[in-house]
């Protein structure tokens, strides 16, 4: 099992796709990186391009998250092990 596991790393890794892989998920782990309070007002779209889209409830709480996106940005950032978000949109 450990072999089919490092074949299939190799194969990600090799098609180039890794970066595309972990960006998506961010968007499916999302109320794991922010919370159940954020998550429950806020739902990430899509990322591509290291650019994460989050659909926000209400403009304050756009406004809240705005002055928290960089600490998010490094919270997903050390989980994943490297730069895979640099920028959240808030819409």
């Amino acid at each position: 099992m450990r072999q089919l596991k490092k074949v299939i790393k190799e194969a990600i890794n090799d098609a180039g796709i890794k970066k595309a892989l972990d960006q998506e998920g961010v968007v499916i782990r999302w109320g794991e990186f922010v919370g159940k309070k954020i998550s429950s007002v806020s739902t990430a779209e899509r990322a591509s391009a290291g650019i994460l889209v989050v659909r926000v409830d209400t403009s304050a709480w756009r406004q809240e998250l705005h002055l928290q996106k960089e600490e998010i940005i490094k919270n997903i950032n050390k989980k994943f092990g490297s730069k895979v978000i640099k920028e959240i949109r808030f819409i």
